[in-house]
């Protein structure tokens, strides 16, 4: 009996441990090859570099330091910018060129288990915000680069971890989202509602092994919380047509921050076209959190 009642212990401890490796597997980011006709982002090849970047557990970031003209007589202001889920630094290319005409230092990396940085055995949306904080710190001590003049713009999974950064970090002067959702728990819902995973016990289960994974709960990494400690000007960006986080999620997020401004534009949740008439609105909200005199053809932003 004894025996019996171990080997159905046994069972069931290696039944657990299976689901919650194909948990772990089932939500892995998938990781997209880089576009090679982006390398240079439509800028002089001389302007762009391949950077390397330690990161978290000694693992290291790829990423691309695109520099203006005006770095070679000062340092200049920087932008970081942080990709989504099963993306990577190159797909962000299309907010380069305005960025870098601006007169800004920009910095696109790769979240480890995307791109070309290392893998790791989990990513989520902390380990993002970890990432964000090694560029950072990386792109403080660079000679080019004010220091004291650094920003974030981040897509879906990568805008929610610079909103968790910035909420717990007063080292940015302003934070651009991009198609962030509310709250974690509701993605992962839609997107088990997609697989078919009943939500009663299954699904009830699969997000509780996620938060023990990560370790943290969805509750205090929620953009909807987050956002309201974000000290620094946030620029709400949503596409109208979003079929991946609903437009509703802006307005929640809006409604969370005195400090927030939304800016609703004609697209998807991809937003890299949708973006382009946008651009300059985008630039002059960054130049006023640098505090640098705006270019009177902007675009002015309430």
């Amino acid at each position: 009996m004894i025996l019996g009642t171990a080997a159905t212990v046994g069972g069931v401890w290696a039944l657990r441990r299976l689901l919650h490796r194909g948990i772990v597997r089932g939500l892995r980011a998938p990781r997209v090859p880089h576009a090679q006709e982006l390398r240079a982002f439509g800028l002089p090849p001389d302007r762009v570099r391949e950077v390397d970047i330690p990161a978290t557990g000694g693992k290291r970031l790829a990423g691309w330091l695109a520099l203006p003209p005006q770095a070679t007589e000062g340092p200049v202001p920087a932008v970081l910018v942080m990709h989504g889920w099963g993306s990577n630094a190159a797909m962000m290319g299309p907010v380069v060129p305005p960025l870098h005409a601006a007169g800004f230092a920009v910095l696109l990396v790769d979240a480890r288990c995307h791109g070309h940085s290392d893998d790791e055995t989990f990513t989520s949306m902390p380990r993002f915000a970890e990432d964000i904080a090694s560029g950072l710190a990386w792109l403080r001590h660079q000679p080019n680069v004010d220091a004291g003049q650094l920003a974030l713009l981040g897509h879906s999974v990568g805008a929610a971890a610079a909103l968790l950064h910035a909420a717990h970090h007063d080292d940015v002067r302003a934070v651009v989202s991009l198609s962030a959702f509310a709250h974690p728990a509701e993605v992962m819902r839609r997107f088990m509602a997609e697989k078919k995973i009943p939500d009663l016990m299954l699904g009830w289960y699969v997000l509780r092994h996620v938060q023990r994974v990560i370790g943290v709960t969805f509750d205090e990494i929620a953009p909807l919380r987050t956002l309201a400690a974000v000290r620094c000007p946030t620029l709400l960006v949503h596409g109208m047509a979003d079929r991946t986080i609903p437009v509703e999620d802006a307005y929640r997020l809006l409604s969370a921050s005195s400090r927030a401004r939304l800016l609703l534009v004609e697209g998807d949740h991809d937003l890299r076209d949708a973006l382009a008439p946008h651009v300059h609105t985008l630039v002059t909200f960054l130049r006023r959190a640098f505090q640098i005199p705006s270019d009177p053809s902007h675009t002015e932003i309430d």
